[in-house]
Parts: structure tokens; C-alpha cells; sequence
């Protein structure tokens, strides 16, 4: 695992996001969906960095995978939550990062070039044999993947069953409150719970799901490796990433979810991931 620059970041933090009552909302403007981030920043800004020394940068990586039947969707809320993220842990953090997110597939020869991995809507996600070996060694030798916006008891079984492959001798668990997780960075009181943007308007704070099952509870599951680090962070019931990329859309929505919950619990899962 090529982490030996990045591990070493500090994360101290160096600006509150909970006092960013100044921020303009609509200063980046929404766009039509590009076709990749290439041909357009959504109008995030970008930011200068020493391209010399890559390993010096935290970049947001994002998981590419095979689905069947329902939910799956590795696209999901994709460019826009990775750049927004991306700029706030750089405004936020003395984290050195890339303004440019990329997509990977867990068999890709640099994968261990890319220390966190983000996968998001994995309800339905079917993993062939040589991604379940690569994502096997990923994690045992240092790698940090996070799971988010998957809800209900059906899409969780999906992933479970897909894990259980991966690690059939560990199974995931619920981290507890007091867990540093949620902590190192950002105190937080409660696990949060971030619900789509349209599930807001409605006046609700959790997502329906499709097989009637109870998500008002949001879960945090771990899956930890011999020496207790966590190698698997899963966000069951919420929807971090709709915090991330609809930040800009609503006033109300972004300081409640966003400014609240999305962003506080991103930045202690990132500064776990770079910190164990």
C-alpha cells in the first residue's frame, strides 16, 4: 500500500465547518450533467498543487462495479459530491488534496495507489471473482473503504452477502458512539442521518424503502482486520453523498444536512482512513 507520504498528513483542522454561515450557495452554480470531470467542474474551483510529488495528495476515489436487478448504482450523485467533498476537505483540513477525483475499478493494477475508496449505492452490487480477491488484499494491507447511501434491510443483505465473500472470517459490526470515528475531528453527538435532498423537502429525515423495512435508524458497521482497524466503514440508512453533491441547491437543506452532518462525518472517515 503506497501510503507512506500520505499517512503522514496532519489533520489538524484549521477552519470550522460549523461556522461557515458566510458561504454563498449559489457562488458555484449547477450545470448540466458532463460527461466526465474533464469537461466540467460543475463550477467547483480548482486549486494549485505540486504534481511532482502525487503521493503527497489525498484523492477521492471512487469505486466502479457491476450491479444486477435493483439499486447499484455506482454513479450515484457522481461528479458533483467527489468535487465538492475534494474542495472542502481541502478548505477544511491541512490535507493536501487532488482537485481531481477519479474513478476505479477494484482490479486496476494502482489501486493500492489510493489508500480510501468510495462506494456508494451497493444494493444489488455483484462483484466477480478476481474484485473480490483485489478488494480482499486491498484492505489487509492497509487500504480504507467506505460504503454510504444504501437503505433498508434487502440492499444491506446484498452487500453482506458480497462482503461475506471478501471476508469470509470477518463479519461487520456496529460501531459504537464512543468510537474515535466519530470523534477525531468532529464531535458529534449522535451517528448522523442524511436523507436525498427530495426526502428533506418532504419533511423527512430517512429514505422509504422498497421492501417496507424500518430506516429511520441510520447504522455505522465496521468490518476491522486482527489488529481491530477498520478496514470496511459502512453507512447503512443515510446518504452522506446527497449532503456532498446538493450542497449548493438548497439553502436549508445544506446547512441542516450538509454543514451539520454530510461534511463533519466525511472528514472524520477520511482522517480515520489516513490516520490507521
Amino acid at each position: 500500500m503506497n501510503r507512506r507520504r500520505i499517512a503522514t498528513v496532519s489533520v489538524l483542522l484549521v477552519a470550522t465547518l460549523l461556522g461557515l454561515t458566510s458561504l454563498t450557495l449559489a457562488q458555484w452554480g449547477r450545470r448540466g450533467r458532463a460527461r466526465s470531470i474533464e469537461e466540467d467542474r460543475r463550477g467547483v474551483p480548482d486549486w494549485e498543487v505540486d504534481r511532482r510529488f502525487p503521493g503527497d495528495l489525498f484523492t477521492f476515489a471512487r469505486v466502479r462495479y457491476d450491479s444486477y436487478g435493483r439499486g447499484g448504482g455506482w454513479q450515484t450523485d457522481y461528479p458533483d459530491s467527489d468535487l465538492n467533498f475534494s474542495l472542502r476537505l481541502q478548505q477544511l483540513t491541512t490535507i493536501k488534496v487532488n482537485p481531481d477525483p477519479v474513478i476505479v475499478n477494484l482490479t486496476d493494477e494502482n489501486l493500492s495507489d489510493y489508500p480510501f475508496l468510495y462506494m456508494i449505492e451497493p444494493g444489488g452490487i455483484a462483484l466477480s471473482e478476481p474484485e473480490v480477491l483485489a478488494l480482499r488484499r486491498y484492505c489487509e494491507n492497509g487500504g480504507f473503504l467506505m460504503v454510504d447511501d444504501f437503505w433498508g434491510d434487502t440492499q444491506y443483505q446484498d452487500l453482506a452477502f458480497e462482503l461475506d465473500r471478501v471476508f469470509p472470517n470477518h463479519r461487520p459490526f456496529e460501531v459504537p458512539l464512543e468510537h474515535e470515528i466519530f470523534h477525531n475531528v468532529y464531535d458529534l453527538k449522535q451517528k448522523p442521518q442524511v436523507p436525498s435532498i427530495n426526502a428533506a423537502a418532504g419533511g423527512v429525515s430517512y429514505e422509504w424503502s422498497r421492501d417496507g423495512s424500518d430506516t429511520t435508524v441510520p447504522h455505522y458497521l465496521a468490518i476491522t482486520d486482527d489488529k481491530d482497524r477498520i478496514m470496511v466503514f459502512i453507512c447503512h440508512n443515510t446518504d452522506l453523498g446527497d449532503g456532498w453533491e446538493r450542497e449548493g441547491q438548497n439553502e436549508d437543506y445544506f446547512r441542516e444536512y450538509s454543514v451539520k452532518k454530510a461534511y463533519p462525518m466525511g472528514i472524520n472517515i477520511v482522517t480515520y482512513a489516513m490516520t490507521h
